[in-house]
């Protein structure tokens, strides 16, 4: 049974994908997941959080550590030193993360649990958003205001368990569950899917990413669980 750090930071591309196949992977690994802030809302509005909670359920190296309660130090990124964690995957990885890591930068909790994994030379794997020219993306439920009705009452803010629909879902408040989208009549809240161009600068990050020693990036979602059955024979 190996011993594998997660790192997810705050991207909604490959988020679900990411999520299914470590899941995948829990059932014969240790997993650890170090969860930044923002990947800790983009959990709840794509409604994958419980799903995280249930890949890391708090046993000893399967500890589910959010930024949002650790110290500024990041003591929890300390394990790596220690040898006490084989592998460390990031996925998904922003583009601002990507970035991080390609000049060094360990300002936040998964970049620090990057730089100690790479001091350690313990392996990383990256999946970024960005790896394409255009990507596809899933955003999270949105009201189209063309479409309203405007209905008093509302059955989707009347019916939402979170409390998150008004005049626009408030995305701090909602956990993704559908249910809004299920009680309007009128099909006026959805989930929409947005084609997303990648910023020149984002590719050049990715470029002097991929020169970065110790690091791999993944070319794909369907990548992780073919590079951990391969890393398996290895450590």
């Amino acid at each position: 049974m190996k011993r594998m750090a997660w790192g997810i930071t705050g991207g909604g591309q490959h988020l679900e994908q990411s999520v299914e196949a470590v899941f995948r992977l829990s059932r014969d690994n240790h997993v650890c997941s170090f969860v930044s802030r923002a990947a800790e809302e983009v959990l709840h509005m794509y409604g994958v959080f419980e799903r995280v909670a249930e890949i890391s359920g708090g046993e000893y190296l399967e500890e589910l550590i959010l930024e949002s309660q650790t110290g500024l130090s990041f003591p929890e990124t300390g394990r790596f030193m220690l040898g006490r964690v084989d592998v460390l995957l990031v996925a998904p990885a922003t583009a601002n993360t990507v970035a991080k890591m390609a000049w060094g930068i360990a300002d936040s909790l998964v970049t620090n649990a990057v730089a100690m994994a790479n001091k350690s030379a313990v392996p990383v794997y990256v999946l970024p958003t960005d790896l394409e020219g255009q990507a596809q993306s899933r955003t999270p439920y949105s009201i189209d205001r063309e479409i309203c009705r405007q209905c008093d009452p509302c059955p989707a803010r009347e019916g939402c368990p979170q409390g998150a629909v008004n005049q626009q879902i408030d995305l701090m408040r909602c956990d993704g569950c559908g249910t809004c989208a299920s009680l309007c009549q009128y099909g006026a809240i959805s989930a929409v899917s947005l084609r997303v161009k990648t910023r020149e600068i984002d590719r050049r990050n990715l470029d002097q990413l991929r020169r970065f020693p110790g690091i791999t990036v993944l070319d794909g979602p369907g990548d992780i669980e073919k590079i951990f059955q391969e890393l398996a024979g290895a450590l």
